[in-house]
């Protein structure tokens, strides 16, 4: 059995991919897996750092803008879409995959066309609330599409084999609270405060959070994630203490979600995978220069489930959008009734269900 996974350009799109080889292993142990993706994207140096092969197809994305330069833009990559599509196909014929899986990310599209022209079995899996070009255009084509927002089915033209399946993510066994923020080296009794944008941060997040820091600490813990970029500016502003720990990296996610009661983060979809497979309530801030505003769609779904609050970017620093987010912070039972109702949302087998289904879809040919 052999599996041709594409996707990449950024790790939302390259993870769950990477979860559902490491399941694709363990259920069937002599496949055969491979990925496509491009130089640019985290891929190039993922894939093969995890002992994957690693086919590179040259494609670049469609500008979203409507000026006269971007349209020339444009002209520019649908031509290169075409030679794309031409190495994909020649990719697919001379790897012979049983299954084409796309997760996202420029070189899934001439990969998965590439597929569907040659009647191969083809897996599209969706990771955001409002789907993607590629997931909205080659869905109809597709063997099956796996969704992780059931709020995503309304977007696709497709309507048999469509699943809602959920999102891969990493995988955590929470401990108790007291002993995570020992470890954190806070208070064991006061509330915690769990504040991520990701490897690289977010700015407009860090810079609320050092704003209102002194609010926060007077009656809560805070762990911290700034990101790389902003950690040096942070670090020489922050007196750390038994309420704050701050650093550019969590190692540890696992105790760090265990030490929080509540969390404040960006609404990608691996996160927002993470949050309801553990149960945790969250404060949602959706970055505005997202691709189709996805994650405003993905917020919204845990809203509307009850898991969780939004506060929108350019309103995070104001004094009322910190007040709001302290006195949830204090409030144990509407936290602990988002946290269920985020629990409700949780997939935390999606890999493995996800390896299920390519191993049925290899097996029907």
């Amino acid at each position: 059995m052999k599996v041709l996974f594409a996707g990449g350009g950024t790790g939302g799109h390259l993870y769950p991919a990477i979860a559902m080889a490491a399941e694709l292993a363990l259920l069937v142990p002599d496949v055969g897996v491979s990925f496509a993706g491009t130089t640019s994207g985290i891929e190039a140096t993922e894939v093969p750092r995890l002992g994957y092969r690693l086919h590179l197809v040259p494609v670049r994305g469609l500008k979203r803008g409507r000026s006269l330069g971007d349209i020339i833009a444009n002209l520019g990559v649908l031509a290169d879409f075409s030679a794309a599509l031409g190495r994909a196909v020649a990719l697919v014929k001379r790897e012979a995959p049983d299954v084409v899986v796309g997760t996202g990310g420029f070189v899934s599209a001439p990969l998965l066309l590439a597929a569907q022209l040659m009647r191969k079995k083809t897996l599209i899996q969706e990771q955001n609330a409002f789907p993607g070009v590629t997931t909205k255009l080659l869905s109809v084509l597709a063997s099956e599409v796996h969704l992780s927002f059931e709020e995503a089915r309304r977007f696709l033209i497709k309507k048999k084999g469509v699943f809602v399946s959920g999102n891969p993510a990493r995988s955590f066994v929470l401990q108790s609270a007291a002993v995570a923020r020992m470890r954190f080296g806070l208070h064991e009794d006061r509330p915690t405060l769990l504040v991520f944008g990701g490897s690289r941060g977010a700015r407009s997040i860090n810079n609320a959070v050092l704003q209102w820091l002194d609010e926060i600490t007077v009656s809560a813990n805070l762990v911290w994630q700034t990101g790389a970029l902003d950690f040096e500016r942070i670090k020489s502003k922050v007196t750390l203490s038994p309420s704050v720990w701050v650093a550019p990296y969590i190692e540890d996610m696992g105790m760090a979600y265990s030490a929080a009661d509540l969390v404040l983060c960006r609404a990608g979809a691996s996160s927002i995978a993470e949050l309801t497979n553990l149960g945790k309530p969250s404060v949602l801030v959706p970055f505005p220069y997202a691709t189709g505003d996805h994650q405003r769609h993905n917020a919204r779904a845990l809203v509307k489930s009850g898991a969780a609050m939004v506060v929108e970017d350019d309103s995070l620093a104001e004094r009322e959008s910190i007040k709001n987010i302290l006195e949830l912070l204090h409030e144990s039972e509407r936290l602990q009734k988002m946290g269920e109702a985020s629990l409700k949302l949780a997939y935390p087998d999606a890999a493995r269900q996800l390896a299920l289904r390519i191993i049925s879809l290899a097996n029907k040919y």
